[in-house]
């Protein structure tokens, strides 16, 4: 899965402040896996609603994963639906798999720590191509980093530049819940506070 590959390497190797959230990565990534799919023409969109089409050729590992869990019934499923049921945990699934394609390395402590050390990319040519793509501000994967809260540029800004109407669709949408996760996270802190203020006057 090139896109989605590529934007689980740009985001371990471009250093952001505050750290991308595993959540929102999560989200953007089950939008570059979309894409990937849409590439090889196993989906199609019919305006919101991600229809199955041709089997993708490379039908292992993630991408046979994302493929096999299309919804396949009419009405068929909207990408909304798509990006929070296919993206729960799969930040971490992404990175597994680079672990065990040797693509990620994790440093060697020089001296003995509580703490883990983040994993990096190791020097390949995935690695080369990531790189490349995320140097040349290529819109698609621009979009989705900005998304996820990698980079400075906005993802609107990048969303504008693109041709192709149902990729601005799955950007826009990746973009709305991303924005979503984030204010309900929000909430969730100032329900959190609120409580924690109710046992304190106790």
């Amino acid at each position: 899965m090139t896109t989605a590959r590529d934007l689980m390497i740009v985001a371990l190797d471009t250093p952001s402040t505050p750290p991308v959230a595993q959540g929102e990565l999560s989200l953007a990534l089950a939008g570059a896996e979309l894409i990937d799919l849409m590439d090889a023409e196993a989906v199609t969109l019919d305006e919101h609603r991600v229809v199955p089409g041709l089997p993708p050729a490379d039908g292992e590992g993630l991408m046979g994963e994302a493929a096999s869990s299309l919804v396949r019934q009419t009405p068929y499923e909207s990408v909304e639906d798509w990006l929070w049921r296919r993206g729960r945990g799969l930040a971490a699934a992404h990175l597994a798999a680079l672990e065990s394609e040797g693509l990620v390395t994790r440093p060697h402590a020089r001296r003995i720590s509580f703490r883990t050390d983040p994993p990096v990319p190791a020097d390949s040519p995935a690695r080369s191509r990531a790189a490349d793509r995320w140097a040349s501000r290529e819109p698609v994967l621009a979009g989705l980093a900005a998304a996820a809260g990698i980079g400075e540029q906005p993802a609107e800004d990048l969303v504008a530049e693109l041709a192709d109407d149902q990729v601005v669709t799955v950007l826009a949408t990746v973009n709305d819940a991303v924005m979503e996760l984030g204010a309900v996270r929000q909430r969730r802190d100032i329900e959190d506070a609120a409580f924690d203020n109710v046992w304190r006057a106790v």
